[in-house]
């Protein structure tokens, strides 16, 4: 029966709806008329990934750079999407100081579970930005 349980475990977890909840796919970031969209960043995330990526959206173009966001936005983003071949480069301070972390093509609905320093996470916690795509 112990060898089993390992089994059982993934054939469980496979089963789980993806981890993605109500975001986008990182493929999906594009404007109607199919232009390219860098990365979506969201107000608001959940302990249940399925309530994550909703609230009030800043859209990103490529070649974004905002060493200064705008005031509803300064440590609010807590959910965020970037698209394929994009990278989001954000800063913990205004005027690109502080705390940096690379975000690569993905969806990242919780951002509570990336770590910024030893105590912080960047939930809430991004003040500037640059978006680049190859």
């Amino acid at each position: 029966m112990s060898s089993l349980r390992p089994l059982l475990l993934a054939l469980a977890l496979a089963s789980v709806p993806c981890a993605q909840g109500a975001c986008p796919a990182s493929a999906d970031l594009k404007h109607l008329d199919g232009t390219r969209t860098c990365a979506k960043l969201y107000d608001k995330s959940d302990l249940y990934y399925e309530n994550c990526c909703r609230g009030a959206e800043l859209s990103l173009e490529p070649g974004a750079d905002l060493p200064y966001l705008p005031s509803n936005w300064a440590n609010t983003a807590s959910s965020l999407v970037v698209a394929p071949r994009c990278e989001l480069v954000v800063w913990s301070r205004q005027g690109k100081a502080g705390k940096t972390h690379k975000f690569s093509a993905r969806t990242y609905p919780r951002l509570e579970e990336y770590r910024r320093g030893i105590l912080g996470n960047w939930s809430n916690a991004i003040s500037a930005l640059y978006c680049r795509c190859s």
